[in-house]
Parts: C-alpha cells; structure tokens; sequence
C-alpha cells in the first residue's frame, strides 16, 4: 500500500474519529434530551431524503469523476475544463428533480399526513439542503480525484458535528423554538458546501471555464453513457440506505428517531471504511488504466485488514457497552437495542468486503454492479415492505442486514470470479478470532455499578486485549509496525 493512501488514510480515520466521538455526544447525550424523538426523527428523515435528492441529481457524475479524471488531469490546461462538466450536469439534473420533487408533494403529503404530519410543515426546506448536499458530493469528487481528502473528511465529519453540538446546546437554554433550530440545523448542514468551495480557490484548481477541450480527451458520449449507469446504481445504492427510514417515518416519525439513533451508534464501524475508500477509489482508477491487477489484488487485501482490524474493535466495543450506552438517553430509545446488532453486523460484511464496489464502478464491467443493485434495491424496499409492519424498526434493521449482505457477496464472487482477486487472507480468519476472544472477556467482567465508571474500564479492558493479542501474533505487520512506533513515541514503551 503507497505511503500516500497511508498517510491520508490515518488522517481521514483520525479525523473521522474525532467526529465519531461529538456525532456520539449529539446522539445519545443531547439530541435524545432536549428534543422528543418524533423531533429527532424529523431532523434525521430530512437529511436522509437530502441525500437520495442529491444523488437523483448528480446522474452520476461523482463517480464519473473518480473514473475520468486521470485522463483530464493537466492543471497548465485547467484540467481541460473538467470542473465544469462536472458541476454543470448534476446542477441541470437539479432542476429536473426539484421539478419532480414539487409535483409529486401531493403524493407525499397522503403517505406521511396520517402518522407523521410533521415532515410536512419542512418539506420547501429539503430543496436548500439538497442543492448544498449536490454540491458538496461534487466538490467532494474533484477534491478526491485530486488526492485531497483531509479537509472534505474534517468539514463532513468535524466541522458540521461540532456546530451542531453548538446549535443543540444552545436550544437547551430554549432561546428558540423548534422551526428556527431546523432552519439553522439546514443552514449548518448546507455550509460545507461553502467550505470546499474556498478551499479549492485556495488550492487554486477552481477552474470554472468551459472549454472545448472537454469534448476531445474523453468523447462527450462515453463520459455521459457511463454517468447514466452509475446513476442508476447510486439511485438503487441510495434506495437501499434510505428506504428504511422512509418507511419507518410513514408509520411514526418517533420510531424513525429512535432507529436513527441506533443507526448512528454503528455508524463508527464504516469510518475506517470510508476513510480509506476516499484515497483507495482513484487509486483503483489508476490501476485500471495501467491495467496493474497484482496492485489492484494487493491494495484489495490490504484495505480489507486495515478495515476488520479497526472495524472489529469497534464491534466489540460499541456491543459490550450496549446497555451502558441506552443508560444516557431515556428509557424508550433501549427498543433500538437489537437494532445495534443487526446494523452493526451488516456494517463488519461491508468493511470484510472492502473495495468490491469501487473495482467493480471504475472497471469495463460497471454495468454488472448496476444490475447488481437494482435487484437488491428490489430486494431492499420488498424486505423493509414485509418486516417494518410485522417488527417495527428490528424488522428495518433485519432487512437492511439482509440486503447489504447479499449486496457484498454477490459483488465479492463476481469480482473472484471475473478479476481473480479476492480481499480475504488466513490473517483475517485471526482478526475474528482476536475480536471473539475480546468480547468473551467483556462479558467476564461484571457491572460496576456506575455507568460511566464500567464504561471506561471496560472499554479500557476491550483495547488492552485486543491490542496486545494483535501485537504480539502479528496479524498485519505493517499496522502493528505503525503502532508500535505511536505507542514508543507516546508512552516510551517499546512492545
């Protein structure tokens, strides 16, 4: 693995860390507390259906964007206008959604007036939101392609969080009613926007010009052929991350906040995850074009260690401290609790099976990966239709474990299969057995008797077991030498 997907994925998962811990501060310490959970459903729902909008606008240019770059990479020409394709397109396909999105408000208002009227009153306020998210997706893309994701992963991960907790505080003092904090709740999540605009300027690579030097790197028809397929796979990509708290929110807007709010508690399992796909998706690009696939086969296997190493530990920790986790928050948010396990348990498939969605976007075969998630957004939307109404949010939980899973392992054969590469090595087999080990010993230790007393030790046990067991048999050299170099620098102990 290059020392620059190294670096930059360090900072991205530190970063993306530290966002974990305030994104935990505003979901089980404030947002719970101050607002009822039909509030926080709402604030949930709107940034869901946020996401699906941007994604039904972009037609699939921040894929594009990963994929063609390297052949319009020349900042003495602007990057060949570059830019501006790629903003132009989705800001059109902006217009047609808002257009759709405005005739259909009938349809919607009949499906959630009954059970959850509230979504109504704040449905003009999606259309802001939506453009700033279109716009962050794509500034995100170019900054990604340009191998400068540390500030986009601060801003989404740090920054909006770390406003947020200011915006939730401040409400506690009730110095404003629930539409203003909404208004600025859409104000903080649209400014990052605003934020990788400057920082391209900075860059100096906001080339906003048109030039007809677009039209003969890649043909015009090629560049958009392809947009249409990744556009309907991220469509059902969406489809399959957002359906469930579009249902949910059609039958309560209470449960939808306390299904979200058992969503985010795993949400810290992705971030090594999602961390090193910023720099490993163009990378994967790259050896495409240079047709490397022993590179490819090798960054496949390394991403997929780092991701289980980190994404098991944070399994086991986030599961031995379930209860002491629901004791922070009122006593309705523990129906969530079975919610943690099977989201979580669908979110440790997606990090084992790391860049099968990357390798299979940017490759000649991207069609198969549209067809792949078309059938399991069928499959999403039918799983969720058939288990929400018979158990509720453990139902939604079920069917997206089920969906994700078989998502991954259909691409993970198929990629096998086609490419002869595969993620998975004996030394993955020996991060389970570490992580099984490790929870084991958790349940050894008894309540203490204070929730935040047995909430560090016990954590502190969790890393002290897993940390040593994964230092001292060596399951993948290159991380523990890493470690063991942060852990001499700090602590002077050399292991």
């Amino acid at each position: 693995m290059s020392r620059t997907l190294q670096r930059e994925g360090i900072w991205n998962t530190t970063i993306s860390y530290a966002g974990i811990l305030i994104g935990y501060v505003n979901t089980i310490l404030l947002f719970p507390n101050f607002l009822d959970e039909a509030e926080v459903g709402l604030t949930r729902l709107l940034l869901s259906i946020s996401v699906m909008y941007a994604q039904f606008s972009a037609l699939g240019f921040a894929n594009m964007s990963v994929r063609y770059f390297p052949y319009f990479r020349d900042e003495n020409r602007q990057h060949n206008g570059f830019l501006f394709l790629l903003l132009s397109v989705p800001v059109m396909g902006f217009i047609l959604t808002t257009a759709i999105f405005l005739l259909f408000k009938p349809a919607v208002v009949d499906y959630y007036i009954t059970n959850s009227p509230l979504i109504i009153d704040y449905y003009y306020y999606l259309i802001p939101l939506a453009l700033f998210a279109l716009l962050f997706n794509m500034f995100t893309a170019y900054l990604r392609s340009l191998y400068k994701t540390i500030v986009s992963s601060f801003v989404q991960d740090f920054l909006l969080r770390i406003l947020t907790t200011i915006l939730i505080s401040i409400y506690a003092f009730k110095v404003m009613d629930f539409q203003t904090f909404v208004l600025l709740y859409i104000i903080i999540n649209s400014a990052g926007a605003l934020v990788l605009a400057i920082y391209i300027i900075r860059l100096k690579q906001l080339f906003l010009m048109p030039s007809l030097a677009v039209l003969r790197v890649i043909p015009i028809r090629e560049i958009l052929y392809y947009g249409f397929f990744t556009f309907l796979g991220n469509v059902s990509t969406t489809i399959i991350t957002t359906v469930d708290q579009v249902m949910i929110s059609s039958y309560s807007l209470s449960d939808n906040g306390i299904y979200t709010t058992a969503f985010f508690m795993t949400s810290a399992i992705l971030v090594p995850g999602r961390s090193i796909l910023k720099i490993a998706h163009p990378q994967v690009a790259e050896f495409w074009k240079e047709k490397n696939m022993q590179g490819m086969g090798n960054l496949y296997q390394h991403v997929t260690m780092i991701n289980l190493i980190v994404g098991l530990l944070l399994f086991v920790g986030i599961w031995a401290n379930i209860d002491n986790l629901y004791d922070f928050m009122p006593e309705s948010y523990r129906a969530g609790k079975y919610v943690v396990l099977y989201l979580a348990l669908a979110r440790l498939v997606d990090l084992a099976t790391s860049l099968n969605g990357a390798i299979l976007a940017t490759s000649e075969k991207y069609k198969w990966d549209l067809a792949f998630n078309i059938v399991l957004a069928g499959l999403t939307i039918w799983t969720n239709w058939y288990f929400i109404p018979r158990y509720g949010i453990e139902g939604a939980a079920l069917a997206s474990m089920i969906s994700l899973v078989v998502m991954n392992l259909a691409r993970l054969f198929f990629v096998q299969i086609i490419y002869k590469i595969q993620p998975f090595t004996w030394q993955a087999a020996g991060v389970l057995a570490i992580a099984a080990i490790t929870l084991g010993a958790s349940y050894l230790l008894p309540y203490l008797g204070d929730v935040w007393l047995d909430l560090v030790v016990r954590s502190l046990m969790i890393v002290s077991i897993y940390a040593m067991l994964a230092l001292n048999l060596n399951i993948y050299p290159e991380m523990n030498a890493w470690l063991r170099k942060v852990i001499y620098g700090v602590t002077g102990w050399k292991l």
